[in-house]
């Protein structure tokens, strides 16, 4: 008694394969869903800081709101509250939003 190799033995590599394919398309399209609306949030971010100037109002993402008075390459300093005393260097990379200084 031998054991007899069918057409029926070659569909376990056929559905292997399949498998491996849904699967493949499965987290690709999660991944893409995923990382998009970052990429699309870091453009957003990119554009507001490139469009930063002096008098512009700023909110920090520890809660500080404050007006832009001198811009470097990767800081910017921020004059806080009502006595325009109190100046802290900030990276720019701590400002979420920016509402230009002719618009309120």
């Amino acid at each position: 008694m031998g054991i007899l190799l069918t057409e029926a033995g070659t569909g376990g590599i056929e559905t292997m394969i399949f498998t491996f394919v849904i699967y493949a398309v499965l987290i690709g399209g999660m991944w893409f869903f995923m990382t998009r609306p970052q990429k699309k949030e870091q453009k957003r971010l990119a554009a507001l800081l490139s469009s930063l100037e002096v008098g512009d109002h700023v909110h920090t993402t520890s809660g500080f709101y404050g007006e832009v008075i001198y811009i470097t390459d990767d800081m910017v300093i921020i004059e806080f509250g009502n006595n325009k005393n109190c100046r802290i260097p900030t990276d720019k990379s701590a400002i979420n939003r920016v509402e230009k200084a002719g618009e309120s």
